[in-house]
């Protein structure tokens, strides 16, 4: 290969280079702790990259790499799918590019095993971006996404031409500004190094497109109920939860919200699930997947009950809830069920932990 020019290699080592490698891991894989050794495929290539455990996924920054191994992004993302699929069976997805936001965007977009690398400069970002629906820019869900349409803005480019006047007096100044960025293909946050955080989730999907607000929540039920009893099994209190919606356009949302205090008692992750899909405003949108986590996981023993003069109440639930984990634990796991879930649902399938 022909050297390059001193000004083209000084431009190539300014240019962020960014992967979002997700791994493609199911539940009878033991994920959490698959998850962790396939981070040491990671480090092999960089040491900058910031896990995301929830989603079995990491942020790759591989500026440096590409100078150290002589290769492309796409050439790393291939070497990185490689060793996973030889040394674990696991099938991966990789997008890439000059910031997180466009990582993360390609291989949202990307088929499953397949890898998509968009290209730094400012007319390749914008051929990429534009063409998408606003749903799909992070940040934006449903709601705002039926606000925007009501101005005429259903594209992210139609979002890029948008004054940021116009679009902090729809959304405010802080979102407003934000997601305008964004829509340009900006995206200054660094790739950082994070301890590797506990979390564990469970996930429901529907047959087809799910209208009725009562099955969302039905199904949200089960969810927190599967956590609680999984973190009461191992002794674990989380100490918030993550909820992520799919619609039937394959586009998704996510929420996170902290609890009062770390707990595992299935009331409080139930009312805090519910206080998340209620800010969703999604009463006419067609859910096709929901998932829960439960975040921040830490020994109980090191979590505190706040006893309230009036706390009588839950109390007794505690007490109930006990009484059920001992007859679980004895005949199985669908012994005791709330008696909503007792009723039949329509569509769906047993959720999935992983």
């Amino acid at each position: 290969m022909p050297a390059l020019p001193q000004t083209a290699t000084a431009d190539r080592h300014r240019e962020r280079s960014v992967l979002r490698v997700h791994f493609q891991l199911s539940a009878h894989q033991a994920p959490e702790a698959v998850f962790e050794e396939l981070l040491g495929l990671v480090e092999d290539i960089t040491p900058v990259y910031q896990p995301y455990p929830h989603d079995h996924s990491v942020d790759m920054d591989v500026t440096g790499a590409l100078c150290h191994f002589g290769r492309s992004p796409h050439e790393l993302g291939q070497i990185v799918q490689l060793r996973a699929l030889a040394l674990y069976g696991v099938h991966v997805v990789v997008g890439g590019g000059r910031s997180p936001l466009i990582a993360a965007m390609a291989a949202a977009a990307t088929p499953p095993g397949r890898i998509t690398v968009i290209a730094p400069g400012d007319d390749a970002v914008g051929a990429f971006l534009r063409p998408r629906p606003v749903a799909a820019l992070p940040g934006i869900g449903p709601a705002t996404a039926r606000t925007l349409s009501r101005y005429g803005i259903t594209t992210i480019g139609q979002f890029a031409d948008t004054s940021e006047a116009v679009l902090t007096r729809i959304l405010g100044k802080q979102a407003g500004r934000e997601l305008a960025a964004r829509a340009r293909g900006n995206d200054d946050r660094p790739v950082q190094r994070t301890a590797l955080i506990r979390s564990t989730s469970a996930s429901h999907n529907f047959d087809r497109d799910e209208l009725d607000p009562d099955a969302r929540r039905r199904a949200l039920l089960a969810l927190a109920e599967e956590l609680g009893t999984r973190l009461r099994t191992s002794h674990e209190v989380c100490q918030g939860l993550t909820l992520t919606v799919r619609y039937a356009d394959r586009t998704s949302t996510t929420r996170s919200r902290a609890l009062p205090e770390p707990s595992a008692h299935s009331p409080a992750l139930t009312t805090l699930a519910y206080s998340l899909y209620t800010s969703l405003g999604l009463e006419r949108a067609r859910v096709r997947h929901l998932a829960l986590r439960a975040d921040r996981l830490r020994p109980d023993e090191t979590a505190h009950h706040q006893l309230l003069l009036d706390d009588g109440g839950d109390d007794k639930a505690r007490c109930i809830e006990a009484v059920a984990d001992a007859a679980r634990s004895r005949f199985g796991p669908h012994v005791i069920a709330a008696a909503t879930l007792s009723r039949a649902t329509r569509g769906g399938h047993p959720t999935e932990p992983s």
